[in-house]
């Protein structure tokens, strides 16, 4: 890993809570993430499962997560499950934890190699009355590639096919969407570093770069603060690439008279920055574009303001929906009588601004939460609105991270450059 090395307290204490909303003579089983190929022998970067990283803070493939609070034997109440190293491994690999490596990370004093799970596992699960797996319930997630979890399941159900089963998602669901103090100061770290990389690419910025050179920028810059990468694939769209929602391909030329629409974020300890600034590529916005820019800009101010403990999601979406409304109107791209005559399962407003106003954030970009759960003080959330004129050629979106406190709300990218002035400024000093 390049990050520093997160305090235990963070796994133990999440552990902890995990334990408390269990049933009674309960135990719970968290996998690793798959390794996926990516050729004939190669792998795609390994991404740690984010609910075994949030109760272990171990990065490594093959590892098992076993928690059996009221275990009889208390040797196994808690015990990580490693994939034991050896010679072969140490060359073409490299590291893998020790066992006191991973009790340092973990706080976990029972480790096993993983040659030994199933063993224990059967001296121990006859004594559980309910038995706890996890499967991947995130909204955005379409299940069409069967997991590990997936396997382990279907495994553990033909050897101990009269087991109580249960979910141990809807628990996670509860538990990640409220921030601890320390996952909030990862996530200002990841802030800090994506700011730091916004102002460079805000130096480097001129007519006829390519949108891959920008993504360079940002990549130096987050590995270069020991970040681990990206969080997500980048955005870096010129022009009317940034009506494309989801574009990255970054191969077009930034020219001058363009706006460049930038959608980044880095991943610092496995906790994610998510930023969207969107830039004149010349260092001085048109009246035009100005007008546009300072139209998303008051619907964030504005929408910021709304994200408070107990708002309800849909209800915050169309009050968003309302403020939207009105900026559009003023900048004449839909008129007051586009609106009297809305579908109102598809207000006018949907043609210029067509995603969501927001969505949880941690461990995955878009963070396991729940959809129906009104806005809690410890979540972290996007506020991210946007107008897109394919017709004008251009497309404005801004995003900061808000932190839910019981004031009201946090930015935790307050000191990153938004305001047009100051961002040319800075493009021509």
């Amino acid at each position: 890993m390049k990050y520093e090395q997160i305090n235990n307290s963070l796994f133990i204490e999440n552990r902890k809570n995990l334990a408390n909303l269990l049933k009674a003579n309960a135990l719970a089983i968290f996998q690793s993430n798959d390794e996926f190929p990516r050729s004939g022998d190669q792998n795609f970067p390994f991404k740690q499962n984010p609910d075994l990283f949030y109760l272990s803070g171990i990065v490594e493939e093959q590892s098992i997560l076993l928690l059996f609070p009221d275990c009889p034997n208390p040797l196994y109440r808690e015990v990580l499950f490693l994939r034991q190293t050896n010679d072969l491994i140490k060359v073409w690999e490299g590291h893998k934890y020790t066992k006191d490596q991973a009790r340092s990370v973990s706080g976990i004093e029972n480790i096993y190699w993983l040659e030994d799970f199933d063993n224990i596992l059967h001296s121990i699960i006859h004594y559980a009355d309910h038995v706890y797996l996890n499967t991947n319930e995130n909204d955005r997630y379409a299940h069409t590639v069967t997991y590990r979890d997936i396997r382990f399941i279907e495994q553990l159900r033909t050897k101990y096919p009269l087991h109580h089963y249960e979910r141990v998602a809807p628990l996670m669901r509860e538990l990640r969407a409220i921030k601890s103090d320390v996952e909030i100061a990862l996530t200002q770290k990841a802030c800090d570093i994506t700011g730091g990389a916004f102002l460079r690419v805000l130096k480097f910025v001129k007519p006829g770069v390519m949108e891959y050179e920008v993504e360079a920028e940002i990549i130096h810059e987050f590995i270069s603060k020991r970040a681990t990468g990206h969080g997500y694939s980048p955005i870096i769209a010129a022009g009317n690439n940034a009506n494309i929602l989801h574009y990255t391909d970054n191969n077009q030329e930034c020219k001058d008279g363009e706006l460049i629409l930038m959608d980044f974020g880095a991943e610092y300890g496995n906790y994610n920055a998510d930023l969207t600034r969107t830039i004149p590529v010349n260092g001085r916005f048109t009246k035009r574009q100005k007008e546009v820019y300072n139209a998303v800009l008051t619907v964030m101010d504005e929408s910021k303001k709304l994200m408070v403990a107990g708002a309800i999601w849909n209800t915050y979406h169309e009050q968003v929906g309302e403020i939207m409304t009105e900026q559009l109107i003023k900048l004449g791209l839909i008129s007051v009588t586009d609106v009297k005559n809305q579908n109102p399962k598809y207000p006018a407003y949907k043609k210029y601004f067509m995603h969501g106003n927001t969505h949880h954030l941690g461990i995955d970009v878009h963070d396991f939460a729940g959809r129906y759960t009104p806005f809690a003080v410890g979540n972290i959330l996007t506020c991210e609105p946007g107008i897109y004129i394919p017709e004008e050629g251009l497309g404005v979106r801004l995003e900061n991270d808000i932190l839910i406190t019981k004031e009201g709300n946090m930015d935790l990218m307050a000191k990153i450059p938004i305001i047009a002035e100051e961002i040319e400024d800075i493009m021509n000093a």
